[in-house]
């Protein structure tokens, strides 16, 4: 699809070789873009679950989700206090299937995913939602994000037990009923069956390039509206790939 392949184009090298006046109108298209009006996306406050995991010591836990391109879903829970690895992946389909060039083709039942691990000391499974539900995809728009159209792009919640699922479900519930959001919720709420973690170089992508276009506009926002609306919940230091517990394969 053309949206995807102008975005997994490398935007540095190409930006690179523009002429010095056309990298100076694009430098302020961006910062038209990162403004307040040109926005890609406005955060909702929600508010917090009703029913929810309690914190409490023990040991780490996963979640996996997924909403729209997995650079700016794995770069805001990459800030999310008490997140202890946050990984890009593929979920929904077979691993004979989870690559990124076939991924793209909306034909194998995955979803550009992140699988977050957390102290449940720290953040709870119903806050972590909470963040994606308001600042990280628009959970009322159906398989797609913003620039970025089909399946693959699908929200979704990938629960990997009952307490997980009851949880999601009960906030989506919620919400609905609440009428928080201007459309019924479509996130989807389905069981993992696995979890593939992503090409290296799709990895921690926010972070190495917060400039490039498409990060600039479709995904720095959400960071910058996380910071801003949880700011307890908030950390200046990302977990990256690289650190501690799980390193995807190249």
């Amino acid at each position: 699809m053309s949206n995807s392949s102008i975005r997994r184009q490398s935007t540095r090298s190409c930006w690179q070789s523009i002429g010095p006046s056309l990298m100076t109108l694009a430098a302020v298209g961006v910062l038209l873009w990162r403004a307040p009006l040109f926005g890609a996306e406005a955060p909702v406050v929600i508010p917090p679950p009703s029913i929810d995991a309690s914190r409490a010591a023990g040991p780490l836990q996963t979640a996996v989700l997924a909403g729209g391109c997995f650079w700016g879903v794995q770069g805001v829970f990459q800030h999310v206090r008490g997140v202890k690895q946050a990984i890009a992946g593929y979920a929904g389909g077979d691993r004979s299937t989870a690559q990124y060039e076939t991924v793209s083709s909306g034909t194998t039942g995955h979803a550009e995913s992140v699988k977050v691990t957390f102290d449940p000391a720290e953040v709870t499974y119903g806050q972590l939602l909470q963040i994606a539900f308001s600042v990280v995809y628009d959970p009322t728009q159906l398989n797609r994000q913003g620039p970025d159209t089909g399946t693959q792009y699908r929200s979704v919640i990938f629960y990997a037990d009952g307490t997980q699922e009851r949880i999601a479900e009960a906030y989506i519930k919620q919400l609905d009923q609440a009428h928080v959001f201007p459309k019924a919720i479509v996130t989807r709420v389905d069981p993992l069956t696995g979890f593939y973690p992503a090409e290296a170089h799709h990895q921690d992508y926010l972070f190495h390039h917060p400039t490039a276009p498409y990060i600039a506009y479709n995904d720095m926002p959400k960071v910058e509206n996380f910071q801003r609306i949880f700011p307890a919940l908030y950390t200046d230091k990302p977990a990256l790939v690289g650190s501690p517990a799980e390193r995807p394969a190249n």
